[in-house]
């Protein structure tokens, strides 16, 4: 950011941004404080220091850090075996991992991650969090619940006679608020607005419901703390599994929320830069009472949304949680953790992509097995044991489609006739076109490659030509990139048409929704009939894109007057 350009107007928008931006993340820090088995404060503290560091350092300029639902359960885990001395060791430990990560340049080894293993996860995450918030959410008396999911549910149901309606009240009151507002308006965050009235409610109507202070005793009031963690380093190899995870999941978050932001702003983030903020952010964040932090992508896309213009957006939203902590942490005893809950379980819906599961399902029965193991070892067994076994599993399928891509044959009269049809040599390529090819496996890890080429798609003509011939491999993140840049295309009112696709990817296309996305017609053999198909689209529409045509029999594509 140049101070040059840097007037008031900007900061105006910035202020309001970052307003907006910590009203909303103040409900979320302190549910996500509680889900991880710390306080509500230290989930405050934790967007206060880090989310400030991230947004004051980081690579990405509209970002906003703080802690996220990715490491709710990880953290739970951690604090349960080994207290918050061991989580603040890992949080250190881990920001170590991602300074590291972004000074190496190591942080592109994060796109290696396939699809299926992060939706995996992801789903994994959301399911298990939802599960944590059901014994606040109905006021449900218990002795401790376990960590692991199915006793957690056992002893939840043992225990359902004990449903507080009043409790559930609130919750479904605050769920409401939450879900209906939008609706209504967007200006006002519905996790705010749920806050004051239920909290409100609970305090004039006396409600027989557990609160913050009942269960923490309230909130601290003022500044956090600066303490020296307690590192017991007996626990440091026993540790360094958790550490590398939350590492792993930092950088991933943070650098899938930095891709959110470019596409919502048209920026382009420094990913290294990014990783070395959040590395720096997670040594910092512990020594305040913090817990694991990384790039909010929900708090970023309603800062952007908000009109921010600069990092100093963000670092006015921690200021503003801040300033809360100040003045108004003794009202916040008075809030229903079952208000908390109502949250949470609206976080997990959100960042579960369960559409995503519609898409996964839809693909090879091995991209299928790689997400349902990843799934299944997340919610039944762990965080750390699920992403290791989902990269091991996708790496063979990796190994398995390269070989795949291996062929002897022998050439034939019939080959090189057949081949005529998608050389470019001898082929005119009209001003309205631009053809881009795809050469060797697009697999999980090349993707970026086409991100790459396509960020700016303002010199780019009407229609984009996408040659397939030389691509001998795809699959699901592969495919998703795909869909991605036909979505953009789509948007900036352009055509995709994809041609030339062998035999596995052509298979993957034919079943996946892109298919339906981009139309049947806009998908040839070969080049040759691709530039037909152009020309057509050209003459017909004059070469712009727009939603496809209800009537698929018309075979418009993409094209639409406009």
């Amino acid at each position: 950011m140049s101070l040059q350009d840097y007037s008031v107007q900007r900061f105006t928008q910035d202020l309001i941004a970052g307003l907006t931006v910590g009203l909303v993340a103040l409900p979320l820090a302190m549910a996500f404080g509680i889900s991880s088995g710390v306080t509500p404060q230290a989930g405050i503290y934790t967007a206060v220091v880090a989310g400030f560091l991230i947004s004051a350092l980081g690579g990405s300029r509209l970002q906003i850090g703080g802690p996220t639902g990715a490491f709710v359960v990880i953290v739970a885990g951690i604090v349960a075996k080994f207290g918050v001395s061991g989580l603040a060791l890992v949080t250190l430990m881990a920001g170590a991992m991602l300074i590291l990560m972004g000074v190496t340049g190591l942080g592109a080894a994060v796109r290696f991650i396939p699809r299926p293993v992060t939706i995996g996860f992801t789903n994994g995450i959301a399911l298990l969090i939802a599960s944590t918030q059901i014994k606040d959410f109905l006021g449900l008396r218990t002795p401790a619940v376990p960590s692991e999911f199915v006793p957690r549910l056992v002893l939840l149901s043992e225990h359902l006679a004990s449903v507080n309606v009043a409790a559930v009240a609130v919750g479904g009151i605050s769920l409401a608020i939450i879900l209906l507002l939008p609706r209504v308006t967007k200006r006002i965050p519905g996790s705010i607005v749920a806050l004051l009235v239920t909290t409100l409610a609970a305090l004039l109507l006396h409600l027989p419901v557990e609160t913050i202070g009942s269960k923490f005793g309230g909130i601290p009031s003022g500044m956090p703390h600066f303490t020296l963690p307690e590192l017991k380093w007996a626990h440091l190899v026993p540790l360094l599994p958790s550490a590398f995870t939350v590492a792993l999941l930092a950088a991933i978050e943070s650098l899938l929320s930095a891709v959110v932001a470019d596409g919502m702003s048209g920026d382009r983030h420094n990913s290294n830069v990014e990783l070395i903020a959040q590395g720096i952010a997670n040594m910092v964040s512990p020594m305040f009472g913090g817990i694991p932090a990384t790039g909010a992508i929900a708090r970023t896309a309603t800062n952007i949304r908000s009109g921010a213009q600069s990092p100093v957006s963000g670092m006015v939203h921690a200021l503003t949680l801040l300033a809360i902590l100040v003045v108004a942490a003794p009202v916040a005893r008075f809030i229903p953790l079952a208000t908390l809950a109502a949250v949470l379980f609206v976080v997990a819906y959100n960042m579960g992509e369960w559409r995503e599961i519609g898409i996964i399902l839809r693909l090879s029965m091995a991209d299928i097995a790689v997400w349902a193991c990843t799934f299944a070892l997340t919610v039944l067994a762990d965080l750390t044991v699920a992403v290791e076994v989902g990269m091991a599993l996708a790496a063979l399928l990796y190994i398995y489609r390269i070989a795949e891509t291996t062929s002897v044959s022998p050439v034939t009269d019939a080959y090189i006739r057949d081949g005529q049809a998608h050389i470019l040599q001898d082929k005119s390529v009209p001003p309205y076109v631009r053809i881009l090819r795809i050469h060797g496996p697009f697999l999980f890890g090349a993707t970026e490659k086409l991100a790459e080429v396509t960020h700016d798609l303002s010199p780019f003509p009407q229609v984009v030509i996408l040659r397939l011939r030389n691509m001998t491999a795809l699959d699901a993140t592969g495919l998703h990139a795909l869909t991605v840049l036909a979505k953009r295309l789509r948007e900036s009112g352009r055509t995709l048409i994809l041609c030339g696709a062998r035999d596995q990817p052509g298979r993957l296309l034919a079943q996946s929704e892109l298919t339906e996305q981009i139309g049947q017609a806009n998908i040839l053999p070969n080049v040759d009939e691709a530039l037909d198909r152009a020309r057509q689209v050209w003459l017909d529409f004059g070469g712009v894109g727009g939603e496809i045509a209800s009537d698929m029999s018309r075979e418009v594509g993409l094209g639409r007057q406009g």
